[in-house]
């Protein structure tokens, strides 16, 4: 890995927090440099500077609330350093300090400052802990670092659900300022997509314009700010007046809209009778751009998306058939179409900013040499959904990245982690190294099961790849995993999760070509069989059995675009074909799944008792739904080709293994509702375990008795879960009148 000058120096400034939280404390306290500050229950006020704006004071509110975590009492909020105790917090940016207050102050974009002050003497004498951001959001990520740096709070705690250590007192330096520069990416944030899972957990309260209720956006908010994040996708498919827009820019947050809805259009929800085809109405796609602006309020900060899709996450040469197989054209139209948006937007917000996401054939085309972009806007490359960047080497200064950690397309992860640090590090690396730092979006899905490589990609956003691996042997991936497993299980576990973390990214399959052992995948890159896999492929697999002869609904997500379409079953050679590589694939995964289960289950014993619960969702849920799941698809498919060959008896026996393995699933899924997550996994439409139970359970019930009655036809694609996920926004469409 090569690691910037840059990044190096930036470990020599911030000698203090690059480990873990307290670290620097108790270091400079044991030197005993200079009088000491003690911060503990007794600061009964924080003060705010009254210029703040109410991003800051929301963000001073959360660090009441941890310092009530650690000490017990909640210090109240005021203005005026004449209503602070004789120790206490001054949050300011640094054009709003007090007069007379000598805070270290901080210079560039979202940086910011710690140190420590004195005001007055005798009994005015006030000691001063001074967190100063040279602007909103550095102020934002002063209180936050502070939060996880000194208090210990960790900054994943709303999904890790772990509390910080109580204390009675912890003890500052005078020599305690510190300066944290600009971060190293302009752009960070998380694109919340394909939301099921929050959108089944909690529901939102009656009036809420919003299919994920307020209070998980506001968790997801506040995790971005804490990862030190400055943007978000608030959603799949959304209307700019959504709640949850909202309720992101009062946090603080750039509002960003992904490369399927470019200016905030809900192309799902596109009326049905009205074309959309840029080729022969471009000027009934640039009423719907120029509306959706509109529809932004003027105090939003938004980051604009400009390009051109389909109706759905496809490409849009689906919708206009003079463009299919063109990709010249094609490229031209969506030039032209960039360009158009471009003049909508600078028409309302001058100096408004842009970025185009290069997904799927958007690589393609500007590999092609067919994609113009225009210089005013930021072009960022995407990976293949699995962490792997399809720039083929070609990334430039002042690019950027769209990345994965999660992903829905049938084969990938919904439910677990698939997307190694060692990945992560390797292409996060590769961009901070060829400058293309303008931009980094990670598509996290729902969050809580990808919370590891969450905070780390955020992590290297903001501050780079570390240098050292911290004296362990191995990679940097092993040091990320040791103190990980050290902060969220204990430090007797660090060794061996590090182990097991290493075993759980190495064990999936490599999804293979039907009839050929070789790798299947765009691009050269292989698809890794993730938890959607095993589902999806063993629902193919019955309906393909079952029905003979199936119809799917819905190519879209969108409801007005609704159709019918027959898939057509494989030819007894084909199914032959497919059968082998699920056998080939799985038989070979399982060995590996079932090591990486004994020695998580052998850890057990290692883990901090009050870190059990969450080691049973973050590690023993998460194996048990790859393992049992890859166990289970080896059982349906070894069971079909029995079936096929006339075992009947072994058929009937290998859909019950698979049964059991489904129960073993969703067993496992339940163990980790505990507490604020019962109905956690209500919202599973997409992955659908479920769904996948309800055939194998007809597809053995149909060995034992073939004259047995099926449940009725379903053909499920996944697209339905959008029908609850949007189900909020009944049948309201894309605004595409003139105004």
């Amino acid at each position: 890995m090569l690691i910037s000058s840059r990044r190096i120096s930036r470990f020599a400034i911030l000698p203090l927090f690059a480990l873990l939280p307290g670290f620097g404390v108790a270091r400079c306290a044991a030197q005993g440099e200079g009088p000491r500050v003690v911060i503990s229950g007794s600061i009964s006020r924080m003060v705010v500077a009254p210029e703040e704006p109410a991003p800051v004071l929301r963000a001073a509110q959360d660090l009441s609330g941890d310092f009530a975590k650690v000490f017990g009492p909640r210090p109240a909020i005021v203005n005026s350093l004449d209503d602070a105790d004789p120790v206490t917090i001054l949050i300011a940016e640094s054009d709003h300090l007090p007069a007379g207050v000598g805070c270290t102050r901080s210079t560039g974009r979202e940086a910011f400052a710690f140190s420590v002050a004195s005001v007055g003497s005798g009994a005015a004498r006030r000691q001063i802990v001074c967190l100063v951001g040279s602007d909103m959001r550095g102020t934002i990520y002063a209180i936050y670092e502070f939060s996880q740096s000194v208090l210990g709070v960790d900054p994943m705690y709303l999904w890790t659900d772990k509390l910080p250590a109580r204390r009675t007192s912890l003890v500052l330096p005078a020599s305690f300022a510190r300066v944290y520069p600009s971060p190293i990416f302009k752009y960070r944030g998380f694109f919340i997509n394909d939301e099921d899972l929050l959108t089944g957990w909690v529901m939102p309260k009656k009036g809420e314009q919003t299919g994920i209720a307020l209070s998980s956006w506001d968790m997801v908010f506040e995790t971005i700010l804490r990862l030190k994040g400055n943007m978000v996708v608030p959603g799949t498919w959304i209307f700019p007046d959504d709640a949850q827009v909202e309720a992101a820019a009062e946090r603080g947050l750039i509002i960003n809209q992904h490369h399927a809805i470019p200016l905030g259009v809900n192309v799902a929800r596109w009326p049905r009778d009205v074309p959309y085809n840029y080729s022969t109405h471009p000027e009934i796609l640039r009423r719907a751009w120029s509306n959706a602006v509109r529809e932004y309020r003027p105090d939003e900060e938004v980051l604009w998306s400009v390009g051109l899709r389909g109706v759905s996450d496809s490409s849009y040469s689906r919708l206009d058939p003079s463009v299919r197989n063109n990709d010249p054209l094609l490229g031209r139209r969506i030039s032209d179409a960039i360009a158009d948006q471009i003049r909508i937007v600078r028409a309302r917000y001058p100096h408004a900013q842009f970025v185009t996401d290069l997904w799927q054939e958007g690589a393609r085309l500007m590999q092609e040499g067919d994609l113009k972009i225009p210089p005013e806007v930021t072009l960022v490359w995407a990976d293949t959904g699995y962490g792997d960047m399809l720039d083929e080497g070609k990334v430039a200064a002042g690019e950027g990245m769209y990345f994965h950690v999660a992903v829905m397309n049938g084969h990938a992860n919904q439910l677990s982690e698939m997307v190694s640090v060692k990945v992560i590090q390797s292409e996060i690396g590769r961009y901070i190294q060829a400058g293309a730092t303008s931009y980094f979006l990670v598509n996290t899905s729902d969050i809580r099961p990808v919370v590891m490589t969450a905070r780390a990609v955020m992590e290297m956003a903001w501050g780079g790849i570390p240098a050292t691996t911290g004296g362990l042997p191995g990679d940097a991936d092993a040091a990320y995993y040791h103190r990980w497993a050290d902060e969220e299980f204990g430090a007797k576990s660090a060794d061996a999760l590090t182990s097991i973390y290493r075993e759980y990214f190495a064990a999936p399959s490599l999804l293979t070509e039907p009839g050929s052992p070789t790798p299947q995948g765009a691009g050269g890159v292989p698809m890794v069989c993730g938890d959607q896999h095993y589902h999806s492929e063993a629902r193919r697999i019955i309906l393909d059995d079952l029905s003979g002869h199936q119809v799917f609904d819905i190519p879209s997500q969108s409801p007005k675009w609704s159709q019918p379409w027959a898939r057509t079953p494989p030819t007894a050679e084909q199914r032959a074909a497919l059968l082998e590589r699920d056998i080939r694939d799985a038989t070979a995964a399982q060995p590996r799944w079932d090591k990486v289960w004994k020695d998580a289950v052998a850890a057990e014993s290692l883990i901090d008792p009050a870190r059990r619960n969450y080691y049973q969702e973050a590690m023993l849920t998460m194996i048990a739904i790859n393992r049992e799941s890859n166990q289970m698809l080896l059982e349906v498919a070894q069971s079909m080709k029995d079936k096929d060959a006339g075992n009947a008896a072994k058929a009937q026996a290998e859909a019950a293994a698979a049964l059991q393995s489904l129960d073993a699933v969703m067993a496992a899924m339940h163990a980790a509702e505990y507490g604020k997550w019962k109905n956690w996994y209500r919202g599973d439409w997409l992955t659908g375990v479920d769904r996948t139970r309800t055939l194998v359970q007809a597809y053995a019930d149909h060995l034992k008795d073939p004259m047995a009655k099926l449940p009725a036809p379903a053909g499920w694609t996944g697209w339905e879960a959008y029908f609850h996920i949007m189900q909020y926004e009944d049948d309201r469409s894309v605004d595409v009148q003139k105004r």
